[in-house]
């Protein structure tokens, strides 16, 4: 069940090489959520408990996130647009977690898998590609200041923010559909060349920061030491939540079927998902100040990463 390119029936013969004899037999079977993995959970309890964070925790950050967004649109950072997107999107994935359970353990409903599968897509397309869109954001901004100078009218992030979403929907509507011959290496291709990009990219980024220095001096400018900052916490998140995929999902073939999708993908896949939860986090974190927090709760979250930077 937890591969998210296990489809019902299933027709993928690259992953079970003798079904093709037995694939018209397949639609009388009964329909498991498991598929194939019920008496191989423990990597599938392994996201569910990663999920788990996301409703309990990454929800309401992202709502928060998307709260002061809205509060500050009058004076917003050219990359507010994509930082909505991915927080509405990571909200909307935090959401299905319940129904991850219910439909595991009460409905076993092949209409609830579906819904799933939707959301899934949603998220491996969704959120690598708006992380992209921030990294090219800074990535102009620091290294060709006068070409984004040119290009800061929001009609740019608009329209890159619509393409982004129309990619997102018709991936997540062909992983819903399913039976499409080797649909799993359009998300491994897209990952690697993804995880590639935001690493030279941000790698990039620091490397001019640290050039920026003025003459002489070694402290950093203050809004240069912010960027550079935000820069190293969203390379710290790529590295964290992409790299289990980038090292597991290309040798997928020296897995056997059953291994890869019981234990290889349900792990993987929990680094990305809590992404949900640790990239509306991060961005808090970077806020000087926490609106719609009593003061009470600002003061500890404030005096906390004041000793984490001052530790750092």
């Amino acid at each position: 069940m937890w591969s998210r390119y296990s489809f019902y029936p299933r027709t993928n013969n690259t992953l079970d090489p003798t079904s093709a004899p037995e694939l018209s037999n397949t639609t009388h079977k009964h329909f498991s959520v498991f598929d194939g993995c019920e008496t191989m959970e423990a990597g599938i309890i392994f996201d569910l408990v990663f999920q788990s964070f996301n409703i309990i925790i990454g929800f309401p950050a992202n709502v928060l996130v998307l709260a002061i967004l809205i509060r500050n649109r009058n004076e917003p950072t050219t990359s507010d647009i994509f930082l909505g997107c991915l927080a509405f999107m990571d909200a909307y994935f935090g959401l299905m977690v319940p129904v991850s359970f219910l439909n595991l353990y009460y409905w076993q409903s092949k209409q609830g898998w579906m819904a799933l599968k939707f959301s899934y897509g949603v998220k491996d397309t969704s959120g690598p590609l708006f992380l992209s869109c921030i990294c090219l954001d800074r990535f102009v901004a620091v290294l060709f200041p006068i070409a984004f100078g040119q290009l800061k009218d929001n009609k740019y992030r608009i329209g890159l923010s619509i393409f982004v979403l129309c990619l997102t929907f018709a991936y997540a509507a062909a992983k819903t559909v399913g039976g499409l011959p080797n649909f799993e290496k359009v998300f491994t291709g897209e990952i690697l060349a993804i995880f590639a990009w935001m690493v030279v990219c941000n790698l990039a980024i620091l490397s001019a920061l640290k050039r920026s220095r003025g003459a002489g001096k070694d402290e950093m400018h203050p809004m240069k030491k912010k960027a550079f900052k935000m820069v190293l916490s969203l390379l710290a998140i790529i590295v964290c939540n992409y790299l289990p995929l980038v090292a597991l999902f290309p040798f997928q073939d020296h897995y056997t079927p059953l291994d890869f999708t019981c234990y290889v993908q349900p792990v993987g896949y929990a680094f990305l998902n809590i992404s949900s939860t640790i990239q509306p986090l991060v961005y808090l974190s970077r806020l000087e100040k926490l609106p719609f927090l009593p003061e009470s709760v600002q003061k500890v979250i404030c005096c906390k990463f004041k000793k984490e930077n001052s530790a750092a």
